[in-house]
């Protein structure tokens, strides 16, 4: 259930490439909070900040400027100790292309964030059987990446991203590599455990179908926040869809222009 106070305080942040000559501000001022419980969504044209903006809050690269709080804490500011454990056990991430070791079984892929952090072995094996019997990946655990399906070494790293229980889950792209099933799929999982489970999630996507399973949608572009989009309490999933693909088709002449 959303409304249960903001988990993530995106303030004021900033990120610039180039020498002073040449200066690209991938993000210029970007500032938006997410609630606990909360399927918040990204959109926007490539190029905009979108990825830029989920590295800086998953520490992968540091803003120039601007804050990031989780639960009200300054990521900036964290040592080396804190960073590493709100990088194995707070935020989960979830990449376009699986990012799984090629010569790790789907069960070790998996396990990989809590051996890295010392979990409780029993704990962790309770952990992984809860997930991937919701998955329906229990079939594939044994298996090596290159033995899998699209759909299934996706669903593998959403397993990974959930196993340490993280405050929230980072999504870049999460239905990029997969056909149209397996994309409808994973949303659908997503969706539960947003839901049921009441994980956050935030979702970087270019697609208006895998966004419109979000309840709220922002905009980006040159690195700026210009727009929102809610989903409403009475509104079918496909009703959020057309809406926007209207605004897509409004702010550039479809979404293929835009996105």
């Amino acid at each position: 259930m959303i409304g249960q106070g903001k988990l993530l305080e995106i303030q004021d942040l900033r990120k610039n490439y180039g020498n002073k000559g040449h200066v690209t501000r991938a993000l210029n001022g970007v500032s938006f909070d997410v609630l606990k419980g909360e399927f918040l969504g990204i959109m926007g044209p490539s190029g905009s900040g979108k990825t830029t903006l989920l590295n800086c809050i998953a520490t992968i690269m540091k803003p120039t400027s601007g804050r990031v709080l989780l639960k009200g804490d300054n990521i900036s500011s964290f040592d080396s100790k804190r960073l590493a454990e709100y990088r194995g056990s707070r935020i989960g991430y979830l990449f376009q292309d699986f990012e799984l070791l090629d010569n790790l079984t789907g069960k070790e892929n998996i396990l990989l964030p809590l051996s890295i952090h010392g979990v409780d072995f029993a704990k962790a094996r309770e952990k992984l059987h809860e997930l991937a019997t919701f998955l329906e990946i229990t079939d594939v655990l044994n298996k090596f990446p290159s033995q899998m399906s699209g759909g299934q070494k996706q669903r593998v790293a959403v397993a990974r991203s959930l196993i340490s229980e993280p405050d929230i889950v980072l999504a870049d792209e999460p239905t990029g590599a997969l056909d149209t099933r397996s994309a409808r799929n994973l949303m659908n999982k997503l969706t539960e455990i947003n839901r049921k489970n009441e994980r956050t999630i935030l979702m970087v996507t270019h697609d208006a179908n895998a966004a419109s399973f979000c309840s709220r949608i922002l905009f980006i572009q040159d690195g700026v926040i210009f727009h929102e989009l809610r989903r409403q309490q009475s509104e079918s999933r496909e009703e959020f869809y057309e809406r926007i693909l209207q605004l897509l088709a409004q702010l550039g002449g479809g979404s293929a222009n835009v996105l």
